[in-house]
């Protein structure tokens, strides 16, 4: 019997050997695994949920949420594409975790403001009900829906859990730091300090901010077609090149073949994200 024969038998006989072992060690995996899924998937929920409401998950639920992405991209990477894919990928998944974490916190925030006239004029009603300003806030959050009742629900929660009602409102203020939030916040403080109608207040600030929405709406609409043109001329030239590639296979490869036009093409990749970048920035509407 030659070595090679030998090589491949003994492979053989260890790839039953592992067969067999895990076999036999399978219950306990799968017994440990049930007992340990539940705490992982409730210790990364926790700053998943605390993210999205706006709350600050804290250093230990940002490490576990950082752990946790990149042991995933670290699979996930080996899988697709081998070590060295799951290295950049492990490194890469918690900045990308982060960035959107930020963004679900700024959806969230957006939505909330963007129903914040509705939470203005439901306060007016109940206070105009004959409500104070704790029993107004228990009542519209009965009523309103939306991420801005939501938002109003966790603050009435707050206040039956004996919360001051400027640290609840200060508090709402914090997690939600949009104009429309800050600006009812900002007259419940001011009745409180000063006294006045209230709801007349609330229905004035609702009515300005249903105006503030429409004008923001008119000016994303005016803009539209200049921001959708300027994304197809900066599309333009990369179609262009996937075409070329597609009439003659390898068109990529030789452009980059020569230093000059592989610096030509890169200096002009980099102006046409410059140039994208720019037309986002130009056609921001700020509020």
């Amino acid at each position: 019997m030659t070595m090679p024969d030998r090589v491949a038998m003994l492979a053989f006989a260890g790839g039953c050997a592992s067969v067999f072992g895990i076999a036999a060690v399978y219950p306990e995996i799968v017994s440990a695994a049930s007992r340990r899924a539940p705490r992982i998937v409730a210790a990364i929920a926790g700053p998943l949920r605390a993210g999205r409401e706006g709350r600050d998950p804290g250093a230990a639920g940002r490490r576990r949420l950082l752990i946790a992405s990149a042991g995933a991209a670290l699979v996930c990477g080996w899988f697709v594409g081998g070590p060295l894919i799951a290295l950049a990928c492990a490194a890469a998944a918690p900045i990308a975790g982060v960035r959107a974490l930020r963004a679900a916190r700024a959806r969230r925030g957006k939505a909330v403001d963007a129903g914040a006239a509705a939470m203005a004029r439901a306060l007016a009603d109940a206070l105009t009900g004959g409500h104070s300003v704790r029993g107004a806030i228990t009542e519209a959050a009965g009523g309103l829906g939306g991420a801005a009742g939501a938002e109003l629900r966790r603050v009435a929660h707050e206040l039956a859990l004996g919360a001051r009602t400027d640290t609840a409102l200060e508090a709402m203020r914090e997690r939600v730091p949009g104009h429309g939030i800050e600006t009812i916040v900002a007259a419940a403080l001011l009745q409180r300090g000063a006294g006045g109608d209230l709801a007349r207040l609330l229905r004035d600030v609702a009515l300005a901010l249903e105006d503030h929405a429409r004008v923001e709406h008119d000016a994303r609409a005016a803009t539209a077609q200049a921001r959708f043109t300027g994304l197809i001329v900066v599309l333009l030239p990369l179609g262009g090149g996937l075409l070329a590639e597609l009439a003659s296979p390898g068109y990529l490869m030789r452009l980059g073949g020569s230093f000059l036009t592989a610096w030509l093409a890169g200096l002009a990749l980099v102006m046409q994200l410059v140039a994208a970048v720019l037309i986002r920035r130009l056609g921001r509407v700020r509020t």
